[in-house]
């Protein structure tokens, strides 16, 4: 370990959590130089919705890189773009009628997030962008400012302006209709709230706590999107490509957002990839104006397409998502009840699940529990007070089984160890 002391920037995070060296990955299971193997709920923070080295498509990239075909492109024309971009058309757009252009604005997700903010507020005019409370979008400046997280936020260093803050819906606790203060605010002509270009939503907040947005609150803010000529963009970087069942996690509320963000587990194999999606009016980016030196990666072109033709054919795999996490949503109600001590609850669509503790400790020490057990998951809310379950979308119901009983096993010991002790007599 003494290399990464020595050598790495304080700034790391998670091998904190993880103190170890990992060195082999296969579907939901990771190893380390030890030889301990460790069921993966983390899933590269939603990057492998189709785990590790997924061999279907892993045999596309080692097929493409033995031919010695182009790698790094900027963004000129490759057969790799071509072939994803036909596939993605016909594969995701076409099907669900979505009429977009797409952006590839650089290898992250904050790339497509900074592309989503620059195009609307060029397009409108406009510089405001509204955001939600406990919502997260990306760590470069123009992400951050969209972010609520106070600690993320104060890593800046400068003023994060040209925004504002609205309740996420369950935020008020359904003691204020929704959107009322919103609405109120942008037809008030004194409330001091400059009209918006746009706002950025996710319609589940992974890094905030598995907060899930219903149908009824995306469609009302669609609603006042349109009212008053405000873009809506739609931050699917985690949720999307399958985690909550459909290839969008906004499909189920029926609405259609004005630009969208995609990447984690676009690549579907963990490889860089972002894109800036756009209805085909909004595309007013002059040659140039928004660019990257890594936004063509074509091995990553070469593993998304090869995601989209395993998985994306027909609906089975949506199906199964659904299923699967109806099936832990069960087995964490479960859970929940099994701990009564610990004050639990769930919560979550597809496969994006949460544990939320009424303690927030013992949230994180569930976690460093888990992984002394073999299991790998993170923790998430504003206090880290939530467990995130973020699979692979094709674990098996036999890892699903052992990554659980390892999860009570942690359960049990924080459980016992906060076990109120009986006054003295």
């Amino acid at each position: 370990m003494e290399v990464f002391e020595k050598v790495e920037s304080q700034v790391r995070s998670y091998c904190r959590s993880w103190p170890t060296v990992f060195t082999t990955a296969r579907g939901s299971k990771m190893s380390d130089e030890a030889g301990k193997e460790y069921i993966d709920f983390f899933a590269g923070a939603g990057s492998l919705n189709y785990g590790h080295n997924n061999p279907e498509i892993k045999k596309k990239l080692l097929e493409y890189l033995a031919e010695d075909n182009v790698i790094h492109t900027l963004d000129t024309y490759s057969t790799a773009k071509r072939e994803f971009l036909k596939t993605f058309d016909e594969l995701i757009l076409q099907p669900r009628g979505m009429d977009y252009k797409m952006m590839f604005p650089g290898p992250a997700g904050n790339n497509a997030v900074e592309g989503a903010l620059k195009l609307a507020r060029k397009y409108t005019g406009r510089e405001t962008v509204i955001s939600f409370t406990n919502g997260f979008h990306g760590m470069t400046l123009g992400a951050l400012a969209v972010t609520g997280n106070s600690m993320k936020r104060g890593g800046a260093g400068v003023p994060l302006n040209n925004t504002a803050t609205m309740p996420f819906d369950g935020y008020m606790d359904g003691q204020t209709p929704d959107f009322l203060w919103l609405r109120t605010l942008l037809e008030d002509p004194g409330s001091g709230l400059d009209k918006p270009a746009a706002v950025i939503v996710e319609t589940v907040q992974g890094e905030g706590g598995i907060n899930v947005a219903s149908p009824e609150w995306l469609k009302g803010l669609q609603e006042v999107c349109h009212d008053h000529d405000v873009l809506l963009i739609v931050d699917d970087i985690q949720m999307g490509c399958g985690r909550t069942g459909s290839y969008f996690s906004f499909e189920e509320a029926g609405i259609k957002p004005d630009i969208i963000t995609l990447s984690k587990s676009l690549s579907g194999i963990g490889l860089p990839l972002a894109v800036t999606l756009m209805r085909r009016e909004l595309d007013v980016w002059d040659p140039g104006e928004h660019n990257g030196t890594f936004r063509g990666f074509a091995p990553a072109f070469v593993t998304a397409t090869a995601a989209l033709e395993t998985y994306w054919k027909n609906d089975a795999f949506a199906k199964s998502v659904v299923a699967q996490g109806e099936w832990l949503h069960e087995q964490l109600e479960a859970i929940v009840r099994e701990f009564p001590g610990l004050g639990l609850s769930t919560r979550g669509r597809g496969l994006a699940r949460a544990l939320e503790f009424s303690v927030a400790e013992h949230a994180d020490e569930t976690a460093a529990e888990s992984f002394k057990q073999g299991l790998l998951m993170e923790t998430c809310g504003a206090e880290d007070e939530v467990i995130k379950f973020l699979p692979p979308l094709n674990t098996t119901q036999e890892e699903f089984i052992e990554g659980l009983d390892k999860l009570r096993a942690a359960l049990s010991i924080v459980a016992e160890k906060h076990a109120k002790v009986p006054a003295a007599v």
